[in-house]
């Protein structure tokens, strides 16, 4: 068997790689490690196989957790596990900079005591800043001009990344990925949240004017683009992930409205988050060429499926909502 870690496997974007991972490689055989904070939910992992799935409590911060939880020799490494919410990160920047920048090099120095193969870095397009309405999308080369206190400890945690390809010669990788949307993302996040109060006929908040730009894709797009970089792209190597399909915050809020068939009359503007970026844009050029992938899910159809599963899982994000999903950490957990 293969050996694939993930960090963060719990969260939104770890837990659907995770499952997409193992129903399209049935070599591989997976260790997860999550702490399991505020956005880490075990019950997004309930229905993976557990014959290939073994799930490790810990804190990527804890270097002797890690040597116990890393096995020798893996064929490969993938830190999802970040704090990543823009605001909680103003609030608090502290947790951001322990868990993105110091859980990082934790990673990388035990990865390469054990003998890792590969090591991925999960980042996000907001290490670029934010481009002006006329500029071109980001590639990999933009310079790294971060603007919240959560992007610059992402920077941060790729420039130790690629320092140790430099000074080590480890094998590592950095994938930079726009906004994600699809099943299992934390309600506080624009698209569940505006599902959720949506359906409970509830105020949607829309930041300042709500013309703030962003490019979306489907979870499992950046799934699949993480696994062609994991497995194929050149060590030392930044690739951008991106589906080409930027939208107003705006636009996207009364799409769902739209969709739910609900009034516009629940959008209400709120004041502004500080430094808020007013574009996102990513180049996928790269690894569209070297590496051969495309998006397969177009916005409207991924919306569509998305707030589909939202509506066949009330129970899961009405339990995140009120707290209660935590009550399913040791009754899972304990019996692992």
């Amino acid at each position: 068997m293969t050996t694939y870690v993930v960090t963060g496997g719990a969260g939104f974007i770890g837990s659907n790689f995770v499952r997409l991972t193992l129903e399209s490689r049935p070599q591989v055989a997976m260790v997860d490690i999550d702490l399991l904070t505020y956005a880490g939910n075990l019950e997004n992992l309930a229905d993976v196989p557990r014959d290939r799935h073994t799930f490790i409590r810990a804190d990527i911060t804890d270097p002797e957790a890690m040597r116990r939880a890393i096995p020798e020799g893996a064929d490969l490494l993938i830190n999802f596990a970040a704090e990543t919410h823009v605001d909680r990160s103003i609030l608090g920047p502290l947790a951001f900079v322990r868990t993105n920048v110091l859980g990082t090099q934790v990673l990388l120095d035990v990865a390469r005591e054990k003998g890792v193969k590969r090591f991925i870095q999960i980042s996000t397009d907001e290490v670029y800043g934010s481009l002006e309405p006329d500029e071109p999308p980001f590639t990999e080369d933009w310079p790294l001009d971060p603007s919240s206190p959560y992007a610059a400890s992402k920077t941060s945690a790729d420039l130790l990344v690629l320092a140790s390809h430099h000074t080590y010669g480890q094998n590592v990788g950095i994938t930079r990925c726009s906004n994600n949307y699809g099943p299992y993302q934390f309600p506080e996040k624009l698209i569940p949240l505006m599902i959720s109060n949506a359906m409970e006929d509830k105020p949607l908040p829309v930041y300042g004017d709500g013309r703030q730009v962003r490019d979306w894709i489907f979870t499992d797009d950046h799934s699949r683009a993480i696994l062609a970089v994991a497995e194929n792209g050149q060590p030392g190597e930044v690739y951008n992930i991106g589906a080409r399909s930027e939208r107003y915050n705006i636009d996207v809020v009364r799409e769902i409205l739209r969709q739910l068939g609900k009034p516009e009359s629940l959008i209400q503007f709120v004041t502004d988050r500080p430094g808020h970026d007013r574009r996102y844009a990513m180049d996928p050029t790269r690894l569209s060429t070297e590496l051969g992938w495309h998006p397969a899910v177009d916005f409207e159809e991924g919306l569509g499926r998305t707030i589909l599963w939202y509506q066949q899982h009330v129970d899961w994000w009405q339990r995140v909502r009120d707290g209660s999903y935590r009550e399913f950490y040791d009754k899972w957990y304990g019996n692992r």
